[in-house]
């Protein structure tokens, strides 16, 4: 019986590391991780919701070239997000789920892509062309905003495409796969402006640096002995022939749009979207080393792991390499870049991650060949980022306690804490099975397991609080049906268009007390409108017809004649 569990044992390993079966173990966490986001998590205001009710209006509308919220033309984003959503609709009809699997599909495209690029800059060494998705899909930053409907996973799939079409241009002598670059350059514009540029072109431009033929990795760099070889003018030719053509192909939607939008539509384009935003852009500005001061925690759990660190010390000896200065190619300019414009958000790194995870793998591999698997390597093990989750478990079991006493944060005290015990007890086993062996994809996989339990999990306990005041469709349903009945419904403050897709609306909800007398124009026009207000606190002076919790405050609707009566709700809300 001992002989016969023993060969079963072998027979499983046998598989496990015979098989590459790590593709379709990064395709399960990503199916398990979406539909948890779909299943659980309502959408998020206001960028969710608002990406969406420009998509609904443009659909409602039957104006599908210049992008329109509330009524207003919308020009801060391109249209191919908002197109790719209309193609679902026209498929499978209008529906919440179809847009909340756009961008985790080009996510877990990515990943596909990451592995693609890995085998083109390293051929001989397989085992960074599995270990890098998986460093990525680890990092839980990446793997959180996967889940999210937004544009950088969009962005991040037309860098991968031009870095692909870079590299076998290079490497394969190839003019055709400039052709990558061009649809890279061309649906990038599309989806987020001028941000691909700052993201695909420096590899492309810096070519003397990551082609040297002086580099003890030019050989395997150069595997098909069939390197570029029309020199340098022509290969800067013909990437200006494949930027040229990918600006056409945005140009072909711009220059109609603008026609049709408008002098201020046309100018917000073609400007705000460039430099307009590259200078003295106030929103999100924050100071130049704001970048460098977060990349640690949006690299976690790498940047806590020993083996992570040890494996860095390599690289000391192996920036020469052409695949590692490739990635450096790919990585720094756009750190430089976007670290001097003043607007910064995290998500514009994420373009980038891909760079970091093929650096981190292909260093990891090297440290993991040099140690044997043996030896040093056994003690580089799963506890530090598995005490990681063990600790956000353990927050999230002892939080209810300790937010309450202090009085921080009462929307705390709802969340299902409950799931950090499982992800607790998960890290823990984690710690456990991970002894078991040295092999570095198994360990890959297991961190990329947790992270992606971890967001998993995060969905799960924080159900109770999104769905009581984050989730408005029931508010936005009501909407609709006062709408209906022929009631004006009007907003007080800045309105991002949260209601519009989720309640199906078919007239604008009016933005009042934002520029005098608005709001006094609107009373007097709207005398059985009502009017939706943002309060931070409760008024009992006044009855509303309808209240909705609305993150950490409340949303009220009050009459036309009640927000006349009582002007304290709407001068101290």
């Amino acid at each position: 019986m001992w002989k016969s569990q023993t060969s079963v044992a072998s027979l499983l390993s046998k598989i496990r590391v015979n098989a590459d079966n790590y593709a379709l173990l990064w395709t399960g966490l990503w199916i398990v991780m979406v539909a948890t986001a779909i299943g659980f998590r309502p959408l998020l205001p206001v960028d969710e919701t608002r990406y969406l009710a420009v998509a609904w209006e443009m659909w409602r509308d039957g104006n599908f070239l210049v992008p329109h919220l509330n009524g207003e033309t919308y020009s801060h984003k391109p249209p191919l997000l908002f197109w790719l959503m209309h193609l679902g609709w026209f498929i499978f009809g209008v529906n919440d789920w179809w847009p909340r699997i756009i961008a985790p599909l080009f996510g877990l495209i990515n990943l596909f892509l990451t592995r693609s690029v890995a085998k083109h800059l390293w051929p001989s060494k397989s085992k960074v062309a599995t270990v890098a998705p998986l460093i990525l899909m680890a990092c839980l930053f990446w793997t959180l905003f996967t889940t999210l409907t937004m544009f950088d996973m969009l962005l991040a799939f037309c860098t991968l495409l031009a870095m692909l079409g870079v590299i076998r241009a290079w490497q394969k002598n190839q003019p055709c796969s400039f052709v990558f670059l061009t649809l890279a350059i061309g649906i990038g514009l599309l989806t987020k402006g001028p941000a691909i540029l700052l993201t695909a072109l420096p590899v492309a431009l810096l070519v003397p640096f990551w082609g040297s033929k002086q580099t003890v990795s030019y050989t395997e760099f150069n595997s098909e002995g069939n390197t570029w070889n029309k020199g340098l003018k022509q290969w800067y030719f013909n990437i200006g022939l494949a930027t040229l053509g990918g600006v056409i192909i945005a140009l072909l939607w711009a220059i109609p749009a603008a026609i049709i939008g408008g002098d201020e539509y046309s100018d917000a384009i073609f400007w705000g979207q460039s430099a307009g935003r590259m200078v003295n852009s106030f929103a999100h500005a924050r100071p130049w080393w704001w970048f460098l001061a977060v990349l640690p925690a949006l690299l976690l759990p790498w940047t806590i792991w020993p083996a992570t660190w040890r494996a860095m010390r390599g690289l000391r000896y192996k920036y020469k390499d052409n695949g590692i200065q490739f990635c450096l190619a790919w990585f720094l300019p756009a750190l430089v870049t976007f670290s001097c414009i003043s607007g910064k958000q995290l998500h514009y790194l994420l373009p980038v991650f891909p760079a970091l995870a093929l650096i981190g793998g292909r260093l990891l591999v090297d440290h993991h060949q040099e140690r044997g698997g043996q030896g040093l390597w056994k003690h580089y093990g799963l506890h530090i980022p598995a005490s990681l989750f063990i600790t956000l478990g353990l927050f999230l079991i002892l939080a209810p306690t300790f937010i309450k006493k202090i009085g921080l944060l009462p929307m705390v005290v709802e969340v299902d804490f409950m799931w950090g015990v499982l992800l607790a007890l998960l890290a823990v086993a984690l710690i456990y099975f991970g002894q078991k062996t040295n092999s570095l994809k198994h360990r890959a996989a297991s961190i990329a397991t947790m992270s992606v339990a971890l967001v998993v999990f995060l969905h799960l306990s924080l159900k109770p609080v999104l769905n009581e005041r984050y989730n408005l469709k029931t508010f936005s349903e009501q909407l609709r049906k006062w709408q209906e009945s022929g009631i004006s419904i009007a907003y007080l403050g800045k309105y991002h268009g949260m209601f519009n897709f989720l309640g199906r609306l078919e007239a604008q909800v009016r933005p009042v007390g934002l520029q005098y007398p608005d709001l006094e124009n609107w009373q007097k026009a709207n005398p059985n409108g009502y009017l939706i207000v943002p309060v931070g606190k409760k008024h009992e002076e006044v009855t509303p017809i309808y209240t909705q919790p609305y993150r950490g405050r409340r949303l009220i609707v009050i009459s036309a004649r009640q927000s006349i009566t009582h002007t304290n709700v709407i001068g101290n809300p």
